[in-house]
């Protein structure tokens, strides 16, 4: 039947039909559904532990909501467990020791993916090797050689081996990113007269910018969450790091519970927002690694 002349047809809408969920899926949302759960649930807790008085605590209502807010406790924690110098001396140990992964890496990654040399897959394999040196193996060493130099209960005594722990996983990272590029984009370089340090620096560095993101996102939060180098190398109390902080606030103030979480909320709350505005640079650095190579 066709329209009257002047008037609009209408047609009819169209069902868009939805496949059904298969089985398999259902079981990926399922299993995704209780990860999120059993990593979501504990900082949930530790927050509503923050918030509850001592005698709440101590009545073994563990899950129940907090009757009356204390915020008192987070006052607490910040002016009795020294809050504040802790985070001071984090935010400075992690920023230089991020500065000098990212820049002996870069430098390391570049050498050993773009130049052509004898000894480069060698020094590759050496740096891997640092990967499976245990932590744990080396305090001992370490603790001798910095009284020798004079360095220990320093900041620096704990600067110069995160460097070194974390600079290996950061080359093995860049590396594959870098040898991926392709080679046109040097030559041109080379023949508009760009030397070595204009090709890294203006070419190479701005290129590597999404797996730099991932080394910087991951450095951070293994340096700023280490104790157990913290707690050897550094004795006073003006230089202990947020992590080591914790751990003195929660020997000092044992009874105090309700403190002793709210110190837990602000230790955890750095590393949880910067993870949180960045995660995704950590899966767009790996994935243009892997991808590319």
């Amino acid at each position: 039947m066709q329209a009257a002349p002047g008037t609009a047809s209408v047609q009819p809408a169209t069902r868009v039909s939805r496949k059904p969920l298969s089985f398999a899926k259902i079981i990926v949302v399922c299993f995704l559904s209780i990860l999120v759960v059993t990593q979501v649930y504990p900082l949930l807790w530790l927050f509503l532990y923050s918030m509850k008085s001592n005698e709440e605590i101590l009545s073994g209502a563990f899950f129940a909501l907090p009757a009356s807010p204390q915020w008192k406790n987070f006052s607490d924690a910040i002016e009795s467990g020294h809050y504040f110098l802790y985070l001071k001396n984090s935010l400075l140990v992690t920023t230089v020791t991020l500065a000098g992964v990212l820049l002996l890496s870069s430098l390391a990654s570049f050498a050993i993916s773009r130049f052509r040399w004898k000894y480069g897959q060698a020094v590759m394999v050496i740096f891997l090797i640092g990967l499976m040196i245990p932590l744990q193996a080396t305090l001992l060493p370490l603790m001798i050689i910095f009284k020798n130099m004079n360095i220990l209960n320093t900041h620096l005594s704990l600067i110069l081996p995160y460097i070194a722990f974390q600079t290996p996983i950061a080359i093995f990272i860049l590396s594959g990113f870098m040898k991926s590029i392709p080679n046109e984009i040097e030559e041109s370089a080379i023949m508009d007269g760009a030397g070595v340090l204009r090709i890294f620096t203006s070419i190479l560095l701005p290129i590597s910018v999404p797996p730099m993101m991932t080394v910087s996102i991951l450095t951070f939060i293994n340096i700023w969450n280490e104790y157990i180098l913290a707690a050897t190398f550094i004795s006073s109390e003006r230089l202990k790091t947020l992590p080591f902080g914790v751990n003195s606030f929660v020997s000092q103030y044992s009874v105090n519970y309700g403190a002793i979480g709210a110190f837990l909320v602000l230790g955890a709350l750095p590393v949880i927002i910067i993870y949180f505005l960045l995660a995704d640079k950590i899966t767009k650095g790996m994935v243009a690694g892997a991808v590319k190579g």
